[in-house]
């Protein structure tokens, strides 16, 4: 009888224990801060918010995105002629994020402004209605109920490296834990992916390179994250976004046809647009952009009136002669005489790499489309009418619907010929949207560098998570219950049977 009690004791006490495991090691509740970030790109501002657990800072993939608003009209850097409605546009946004993060909460979170490779050029352009531009945006919100933290226009390598931050947080390759490092470690993938982003203006190849060379060390930062040196190259080519690219190669094939006699008409045929295609523009307004405005000339018309002819192999040996190939000082180059290092690993392409293969239906993961299937479908769209292309993509924007047929193309000379991705490496580029909840691009690592979200040494941490420890709580539980239940057993047997073991 006092055995009998005993083991029932000892199996409530052992119950006890697991409720108290369990209890303890429940999470608190949720104490949430947030983070505002707005991406003033050359063709249009995003307004990003984010949220986190208080209690996990310092914590990794703990960020995640809770809203995206589109502002109305142009890039900030649209507004160089009325600079005072720049800062308004983006009251809509900014009263978005109101109403998401709790009020509370509002005095409290940051809120930054980088401006990308629209405002670069702006400020080559004009520096006194870039500044002007940047007055009003701050002045807007400032007047927000948010912890002004400064609008500023940010470097070509900083949109680099915040893009590459961003992508490699998400994926969670900075800090791992548990079975996911054992797993991480048994694959024999790179420890970090390259960041390819493609905006409007600029685009940015950033990626960890074992065979970097101290040749050119403006192209070098060096980031200690969680315990761990990246020592990384990043180049940022401004006028090599789509949109300035397109710019450049007008102004190239307006060059080249000036001299015949066919321009007489002030017409171009353009491979790179759908037959039937037609699209009017102001030449005082072309030579305007500090991209093109090297290539001036004094022309005897106003306008340029631009026929499409479909063609994309001509589309594609247009777009080549923007990447000059012939002269590099350096080992190896990409294009224009920059350094590029051999490439390595795994490649996250976003931005309008994304948006534009999307389109094309060209992101299937997790296998990547092989190279000459992606370039075959390209090929096939630009050959489409343009009455038939506008026809079944109706609800789709004139502008860009039709640059469609040339971005695709672009895309495919800037990462075949500028940056020399073959038929062998294809596959290892990963056209993406979005990483879990978030958007991939550089604004996420922006916000995670300004707040130190994530420390240069490895935070302290329990050696076993909470569900890990309440498993093993139930482990040992069920354990010593077994063993007291087989003692109970043992010692009261049935008298037969212990005559027998005597």
């Amino acid at each position: 009888t006092i055995l009998l009690i005993l083991g029932f004791l000892s199996t409530l006490a052992v119950i006890a224990l697991i409720a108290v495991a369990v209890t303890q090691n429940q999470p608190l509740p949720k104490n949430i801060k947030y983070g505002i970030v707005l991406d003033a790109g050359s063709s249009h501002t995003n307004l990003y918010v984010y949220e986190w657990p208080a209690e996990k800072e310092n914590d990794t993939g703990v960020v995640k995105q809770v809203e995206v608003c589109k502002v109305e009209g142009p890039g900030i850097s649209g507004y160089s002629h009325a600079t005072e409605e720049a800062g308004p546009s983006l009251a809509k946004c900014l009263q978005r994020a109101k109403e998401v993060i709790p009020s509370a909460q509002h005095k409290e979170t940051p809120v930054y402004l980088g401006a990308t490779a629209g405002m670069r050029l702006l400020r080559l352009q004009n520096e006194s209605a870039a500044d002007k531009v940047l007055s009003s945006v701050e002045k807007t919100l400032r007047l927000a109920p948010f912890n002004f933290q400064g609008a500023r226009i940010i470097t070509g390598q900083e949109e680099g490296a915040y893009g590459w931050i961003t992508i490699n947080y998400l994926l969670g390759n900075f800090k791992q834990s548990g079975w996911k490092r054992l797993l991480h470690t048994l694959k024999s993938l790179s420890e970090t992916s390259g960041a390819l982003d493609l905006g409007g203006a600029s685009t940015q190849i950033t990626f960890v390179s074992k065979d970097l060379s101290s040749e050119s060390p403006e192209n070098q930062l060096y980031f200690r994250l969680y315990g761990k040196d990246y020592q990384v190259y990043t180049h940022s080519f401004l006028c090599y976004g789509k949109d300035q690219a397109l710019q450049q190669k007008l102004a190239r094939d307006l060059q080249a046809s000036t001299s015949t006699p066919a321009l007489g008409n002030c017409s171009l045929l353009d491979p790179c647009f759908h037959q039937g295609y037609q699209r009017t523009i102001n030449i005082s307004d072309f030579y305007k952009n500090p991209c093109t405005s090297d290539k001036k000339k004094q022309l005897p018309f106003n306008q340029l009136y631009i026929e499409g002819e479909g063609d994309y192999r001509k589309c594609r040996e247009n777009i080549q002669k923007l990447f000059n190939k012939t002269n590099c000082p350096y080992s190896s180059c990409s294009f224009n005489g920059i350094y590029l290092p051999p490439l390595q690993g795994d490649f996250g392409a976003f931005s309008a790499f994304y948006f534009v293969m999307n389109f094309l239906n060209l992101t299937s993961e997790p296998n990547p489309l092989a190279l000459n299937t992606v370039t075959s479908t390209i090929e096939s769209f630009c050959a489409r009418p343009w009455q038939e292309v506008k026809t079944e993509y109706h609800d789709i924007k004139e502008k860009y619907l039709s640059e469609y047929c040339f971005s695709g193309a672009y895309i495919l000379s800037l990462l075949e010929n500028g940056y020399e991705f073959t038929e062998n490496n294809w596959q290892v580029i990963h056209f993406l949207g979005k990483i879990g909840s978030s958007d991939a691009g550089w604004t996420l690592g922006y916000m995670l560098n300004l707040t130190n979200m994530i420390p240069a040494e490895e935070p302290a941490g329990p050696p076993l998570s909470h569900s890990s420890y309440v498993g093993l709580m139930v482990l040992c539980s069920l354990v010593l219950v077994s063993v007291l239940l087989f003692a109970w057993l043992l010692l009261h047997k049935p008298k037969c049977l212990q005559k027998g073991i005597v």
